[in-house]
C-alpha cells in the first residue's frame, strides 16, 4: 500500500520543485536570539523558564474531549494521556482546525496560491461548514498552513536548495489569514539545510500569537540527496528542538500554546517516535500527508498515524491527486469522524 503512495509523493515534490527552480528570495538571515537557544538534545539554554503563575487548561473538559477523538480505542494507544496538560489558551482538542495549504508563488501547489484570496476564503469557509454540519459540537478554527521555506531544484547561493520567502510574502499571508479571523501555519522544508539554521529566519512571526509552526521531513535531506530524489527524514531529536524553540518563546512572550505539525506518511519519515517530548507551551500534531484513494489514505494513517501515537492527529485532503485513481474522490468528513483516533487538524491542499 505504501509504494503508490510513496509514488505519487515524489511527483508532488518534483512539481514543487520545478516551479521555484528558478525562483529567487529576499529574505535575509536573522540574528539568534533567546528563543533559538537550544542544544542539540532539545534543552534549553539559558532560556526564558517556564511562567509557573499560568494556569493549565481546563483539564476535565481536555480530558472528555481526547476520550472522544479516541473514538472507541481499546488498546490503551488513545487517547495519549497529557505529559503535561497544555497551558491555558491551547487550540485543541477545543477546536477542531481546518487550513488550505499552498504557496502564493505557485497555482499548483495548493488552494492557498491558486486562488484570489476572497475566493479562496469561500471555498475554505464551505469545508468549515461541512466540518461543523458533521461535529457540531466541536468549533472550527479556520487558517492557512503556508510554505515559507521550499525545496528548490536548483542550489541556490548557499548551496542547499532551499527557497526561502521574503517577509513581503509572508506579511500578506498573514494579512489574508486576518480577512476570516485564521490562524497561519509557517511549514518548512529545509532540504540540505537544516531546522535549527531555519527557525531563526521566522521567529519574528513565531512571537506572534496566531503564528503555529510546520515541518515536512519529506525535504530534511540528511544524506545530501537533492529533494525529490528520495524521502527525507527527521528524528525525535529535532522534533523536540523544534517544540523547545517554541516552548521558550511561548514562555518569553507569554503566548497561547503554540501548534506544531509534522507532515508524514511513511515510518522512516519520522524515527524514535517513542522519544518525542510533549510540553504544556506545544501541541504537536503528527499529519498524515499522503495522497490516493480513500483506502490507500486510511491503511498509511492506520499504519503511521494510530500505530505511532504522539498527541493530536492531522489529515490532508488532496482536491487533485487524491481523484487520480478510483473512485476519484476525496474522503468526506464523515469518513474521517469515522477513524481511530479522529484527526482534529485537518489540511485541503
Amino acid at each position: 500500500m505504501k509504494l503508490p503512495q510513496l509514488a505519487g509523493t515524489v511527483l508532488i515534490a518534483f512539481t514543487s520543485i520545478a516551479l521555484f527552480a528558478n525562483c529567487s528570495s529576499n529574505a535575509k538571515k536573522k540574528d539568534q536570539s533567546p528563543g533559538s537557544a537550544v542544544t542539540a538534545s532539545g534543552d534549553s539554554t539559558g532560556t526564558a523558564a517556564a511562567d509557573t503563575t499560568r494556569k493549565p487548561t481546563d483539564t476535565a473538559k481536555y480530558n472528555a474531549l481526547m476520550l472522544k477523538l479516541a473514538n472507541g480505542d481499546t488498546t490503551g494507544k488513545w487517547p495519549v494521556k497529557p505529559q503535561p496538560y497544555p497551558l491555558a489558551g491551547a487550540i485543541l482538542p477545543f477546536k477542531r482546525i481546518v487550513v488550505y495549504y499552498g504557496n502564493l508563488h505557485s497555482k499548483k501547489m495548493g488552494a492557498l496560491g491558486e486562488y484570489a484570496p476572497k475566493e479562496m476564503w469561500s471555498r475554505l469557509n464551505a469545508e468549515v461548514k461541512r466540518w461543523e454540519k458533521v461535529d457540531p459540537s466541536t468549533p472550527v478554527q479556520a487558517g492557512v498552513h503556508y510554505i515559507a521555506a521550499v525545496a528548490s531544484g536548483t542550489p541556490g547561493k548557499d548551496n542547499k536548495y532551499i527557497n526561502r520567502m521574503g517577509d513581503k510574502q509572508i506579511d500578506s499571508v498573514i494579512k489574508i489569514a486576518k480577512m476570516h479571523d485564521g490562524i497561519v501555519f509557517l511549514d518548512l522544508q529545509v532540504a540540505l539545510s537544516n531546522i535549527k539554521d531555519e527557525l531563526p529566519r521566522i521567529e519574528k512571526y513565531l512571537k506572534m500569537p496566531n503564528v503555529h509552526l510546520g515541518i515536512d521531513p519529506e525535504f530534511s535531506m540528511k544524506d545530501g540527496s537533492k529533494p525529490g530524489k528520495r524521502i527525507g527524514t527527521y528524528d525525535a531529536a529535532d522534533i523536540n528542538y523544534c517544540s523547545q524553540y517554541l516552548a521558550n518563546l511561548v514562555n518569553k512572550y507569554n503566548l497561547p500554546p503554540k501548534v506544531f505539525t509534522v507532515h508524514r506518511f511513511t515510518k522512516k519519515m519520522v524515527t524514535n517516535y517513542k522519544n518525542i517530548k510533549l510540553r504544556p507551551e506545544v501541541q504537536l500534531v503528527m499529519h498524515m500527508d499522503g495522497w490516493g484513494e480513500p483506502e490507500l489514505k486510511k491503511g498509511t494513517y492506520r499504519h503511521f498515524i494510530y500505530g505511532e501515537p504522539v498527541e493530536f492527529t492531522g489529515f490532508k485532503l488532496f482536491y487533485k491527486n487524491d481523484l487520480k485513481k478510483e473512485p476519484k474522490r476525496l474522503m468526506t468528513p464523515e469518513e474521517l469522524m469515522k477513524l481511530t483516533p479522529i484527526p482534529i487538524y485537518i489540511q485541503y491542499q
